[in-house]
């Protein structure tokens, strides 16, 4: 650094000192150095389905803006970083200070609590109070590490062309998954396809029905159970593969627990309805085209609910940062209604802010029928059961998710008997909770 005494000048005749101005000037200069020096600088790590990244990148540049000596450089990398990098670098004390992931409550012991620096704790209560606990690494714990970037929500598409075909009128929006599955199975029928329905496989998308009919998912302790209300949608699944409702393909057509979804079946138009969810809106749009007319209908209702599964990315603080402050006040900028609601609508995201959900948000970048999707989902929000969001927080959910999968698909066809396949969901369950607390 300069020196902050007068620059001496040799010459031959005589020695002459800088003016008192330019002394005033610099020493002015070189005080501001400290403020540079400790400017912070906040890194995102950031993947994007679609242009997430991109926009919150244009409001990083609105932050800096107004928050002088704090920069925002946001990392785009590939998903594949978040899942196996991200955890490896937080494992050895290394990283960002902010990411978008998706393995909210595994990877939460890395999440450092912003509470201190947002402007009202009220604001994320009223606004995020169902998905904080998410990113929460106890149950006991009031902190704020971050918020949902965005909701995905668990939900059935109908092939409304076929319907139309059949003219057989589509359910409304209270509707059970029973008249449903009846409704189907008349448009299936008029117009020949090989079943009524598919749900993808998967125990994330069987958890919204069971929780519809009465599945509580945990006892009075928090821990995981397998309940009357699981036990009936089970068998109230099987049944329907039994009796040609179900595609079998889909379920059957898989071993162990792997993943299948059923959106293939569906663009090919060989079931008339099925159960996936809203991150296939896109795909929907780009693969259907104008092949036929879709929708995205509420989720059915059961005796105890009309529920899907919540789900998405969300940006958390981490405490590798060393610029708690300037993290949370980035955080608590991005999660501002305004600014909520601008990445929501360039996004093509269901909003998790409860204010914006009830408001609804305007989708100018999609399709008609990409647009009343996607509102159909976010209204959808309001009706989905608290069993469904602890079920998406609690750490050890895929207990119970895989052995569902496993089981259910035994059962459908023919390995074992239903009550056998409850049994022995209990037991998986009971055995990989056992073994992920180790």
């Amino acid at each position: 650094m300069a020196s902050l005494q007068p620059t001496l000048v040799k010459a031959p005749i005589m020695v002459t000192r800088i003016p008192h101005l330019s002394l005033s000037v610099l020493t002015a200069a070189l005080l501001t150095l400290p403020a540079i020096a400790h400017s912070a600088e906040i890194r995102v790590m950031c993947y994007q389905d679609g242009v997430e990244c991109d926009v919150v990148a244009e409001q990083a540049k609105r932050f800096e803006a107004q928050n002088a000596g704090t920069k925002v450089v946001i990392d785009v990398v590939p998903y594949k970083s978040i899942v196996e990098q991200l955890p490896v670098q937080l494992a050895a004390g290394q990283g960002p200070d902010i990411a978008r992931v998706t393995d909210l409550g595994g990877l939460s012991k890395f999440y450092m609590d912003i509470s201190a620096h947002v402007k009202d704790k009220a604001y994320w209560e009223a606004n995020f109070g169902a998905t904080l606990p998410w990113l929460r690494p106890s149950a006991g714990d009031k902190g704020i590490y971050g918020f949902m970037s965005q909701l995905t929500m668990t939900g059935p598409y109908v092939n409304k062309t076929l319907f139309e075909q059949a003219k057989v009128a589509m359910p409304g929006a209270k509707a059970t998954w029973d008249e449903w599955a009846e409704a189907s199975r008349k448009v299936a029928k008029a117009n020949q396809l090989p079943a009524a329905m598919a749900w993808d496989r998967s125990g994330h998308r069987f958890a919204g029905p069971a929780i519809s009919y009465g599945a509580r998912i945990f006892d009075a302790k928090g821990d995981l159970v397998m309940d009357d209300g699981y036990r009936a949608t089970v068998s109230k699944f099987v049944g329907w593969h039994k009796d040609g409702t179900m595609l079998k393909e889909v379920w059957a057509g898989s071993g162990g627990s792997s993943y299948a979804d059923s959106i293939g079946e569906f663009k090919n138009a060989r079931v008339a309805m099925v159960l996936s969810g809203s991150w296939q809106i896109n795909r929907l749009q780009k693969d259907i085209g104008n092949a036929f007319d879709w929708v995205a209908v509420p989720n059915p209702c059961g005796p105890a609910a009309c529920s899907g599964i919540p789900g998405g990315a969300a940006w958390v603080a981490l405490k590798t940062s060393k610029s708690p402050k300037e993290v949370g006040m980035f955080l608590d900028f991005l999660a501002q209604e305004a600014n909520y609601a601008e990445f929501t609508s360039k996004t093509n995201n269901i909003p998790a802010h409860a204010g914006l959900a009830k408001k609804g948000v305007a989708y100018p970048g999609a399709t008609p029928q990409a647009q009343a999707a996607l509102k159909v989902f976010s209204s959808g929000v309001a009706s989905l059961s608290p069993v469904a969001y602890a079920f998406q927080g609690y750490k050890y959910n895929r207990a119970i998710m895989l052995p569902t999968v496993t089981r259910v698909t035994q059962a459908i066809v023919g390995e074992m008997s239903v009550d056998e396949a409850d049994n022995k969901i209990a037991a998986d369950m009971a055995d990989a909770v056992k073994q992920a607390q180790k």
